[in-house]
């Protein structure tokens, strides 16, 4: 029987195998359980290490005898930080497996239900389907255009007949603007005036000097 057999209680060839959550379970009791005993052997290290201060210099047997107990337990605690991250190490190998296992179960089940589920089904019939499907859509669009197209019961006129005739229209009411426009050239203007207007009286000498010098003296004051 292997070591992990015995560990967990195995039988022999015709013994049922644990499950991965009964093997995760003992494997997180057990992790629990030499928790619990690092924690023990931590307080018994602090307790031997205080002994061994007191008896220091009063009683060095004593104190000899505590540090070696001390070194006992530190190696006990050593050994089962060792154990620990092995248990966690297979603990987490059996999650990731049976999270695995549990998923392919779930992959196979669908697989089998889309398999029943297309059991029924002809590709052909689909196919058919389909194209009944498509010639429906057609023929309700067809009909749809058809009675969104205004009707107009009786009321059927020649496009050629009725483009004419606006043509005619427009062509009067052109015909009408232009005499409109010639009538208004025959409106007689005004005669130009035959008289000469008055001139402007000129300007005395005396008056241009004058002024001449006002200016002269604006821009004397403006520099």
């Amino acid at each position: 029987m292997s070591l992990f057999g015995k560990l967990f209680g195995g039988g022999g060839k015709g013994g049922k195998s644990p499950s991965p959550q009964e093997a995760i379970q003992r494997l997180r009791d057990t992790e629990e359980m030499l928790t619990k005993k690092q924690e023990f052997l931590e307080k018994k290290i602090d307790q031997e290490l205080l002994t061994a201060k007191k008896n220091g210099t009063k009683n060095k047997r004593a104190a000899l005898q505590a540090l070696k107990r001390k070194k006992r337990y530190e190696k006990q605690l050593a050994q089962i930080d060792g154990t620990l991250s092995t248990i966690e190490f297979q603990r987490e190998a059996l999650e990731n497996a049976n999270t695995n296992t549990e998923v392919l179960k779930n992959m196979g089940f669908a697989a089998k239900a889309m398999k029943a589920a297309h059991e029924n089904m002809d590709i052909d019939k689909v196919d058919d389907l389909m194209q009944d499907i498509t010639e429906q859509q057609e023929l309700a669009q067809e009909i749809s255009d058809a009675i969104s197209k205004p009707v107009g019961f009786g009321e059927e006129f020649d496009e050629d007949e009725l483009m004419a005739e606006l043509e005619e229209l427009e062509q009067e009411e052109l015909d009408k603007n232009l005499l409109e426009i010639g009538g208004t050239e025959n409106v007689p203007l005004p005669n130009v005036p035959s008289s000469s207007l008055p001139a402007r009286p000129a300007k005395k000498k005396e008056e241009e000097d004058e002024d001449d010098m006002k200016d002269l003296e604006a821009w004397a004051e403006a520099m």
